[in-house]
């Protein structure tokens, strides 16, 4: 199995291409509650399976339950990509919302800490306030690289007009039928990478639909399952794929993603049978109808 190549930001960190996500399926309602032990082992699963890209989130509830699967990996903290994200929708203090995730995730820093969504704001004063918040977060150490989640154009413009860091990384949902032309190019021109979240949406939740043909013929082409022709079609366009599982075969199967590359013109199907449809799973109240194309 190769290993998991990695990107490289605009701060010059690098993050590996492929992620094990903690929301969705791993997410917990009561971030109080005693500490999950199936949740820890699926983590420790995914880490010593070789994902070692872990994406957390202060809303997901499980904080905790991935800072002791991280302990009982057995991983060293150096080999290991941890990211969480400050609650993107309720306004709340910035810096005491950090120091308690590292303190759930029992580290002393992350690799990189996001704000998860624009939605606690009501201007753009108080989008740029709290990435200040965050430029001061990197330079304490304590977060090596900062970066948003859910940000449409105009919230990045927000933050470019008063940053003294760019974003390293703007974390969205992106599948074929959520490419976000637009946002992407906007992104490029900034050195802002993307990083996907739900790339399998096609096949897990908006199946049957254009893409089904192209998706099976190419698993086909590289012996593969639709599952990996999915993430690499994300990879091969330079941003970051962040997919879960609790399955270790299917976590096995999803690394062989790293076994193959897309031509330009199987890129370029995919993305053409993708504009034929649109699905969004998420945030869809905060959005305009047309934000995806």
């Amino acid at each position: 199995m190769a290993a998991i190549p990695n990107l490289k930001l605009n701060d010059g960190k690098e993050i590996p291409v492929l992620g094990y996500g903690l929301g969705t399926a791993n997410y917990k309602a009561d971030p109080n509650s005693p500490v999950d032990n199936e949740l820890v082992k699926t983590v420790v699963l995914a880490i010593r399976t070789g994902y070692h890209h872990l994406d957390g989130a202060q809303v997901y509830g499980n904080e905790t339950e991935l800072g002791v699967a991280i302990k009982e990996s057995g991983v060293p903290r150096e080999k290991l990509y941890v990211t969480t994200k400050i609650d993107g929708v309720n306004p709340i203090n910035t810096l005491e919302a950090f120091e308690t995730s590292l303190k759930k995730l029992g580290l002393d820093y992350v690799d990189q800490y996001l704000i998860h969504a624009p939605f606690f704001a009501n201007s753009p004063a108080e989008i740029q306030a709290k990435w200040a918040d965050l430029e001061k977060i990197q330079a304490s150490g304590k977060a090596k690289t900062i970066g948003v989640s859910n940000f449409r154009k105009t919230d990045l413009e927000a933050i470019l007009e008063t940053a003294k860091v760019i974003p390293a990384i703007n974390q969205i949902e992106f599948n074929p039928y959520l490419q976000h032309v637009e946002l992407l190019e906007f992104q490029k021109k900034h050195g802002i990478k993307a990083s996907a979240y739900s790339p399998l949406a096609a096949i897990t939740k908006a199946a049957p639909g254009p893409v089904d043909g192209v998706y099976e013929k190419l698993a086909k082409k590289y012996n593969v399952t639709p599952g990996e022709i999915a993430l690499r079609w994300v990879v091969d366009q330079g941003i970051v794929a962040v997919t879960t599982s609790s399955n270790e075969g299917r976590l096995k199967q999803y690394l062989k993603t790293t076994e193959f590359k897309l031509t330009k013109e199987e890129i370029e199907e995919i993305a053409t049978e993708g504009k034929k449809k649109n699905y969004r799973g998420f945030w869809n109240k905060y959005y305009k109808d047309d934000d995806w194309q």
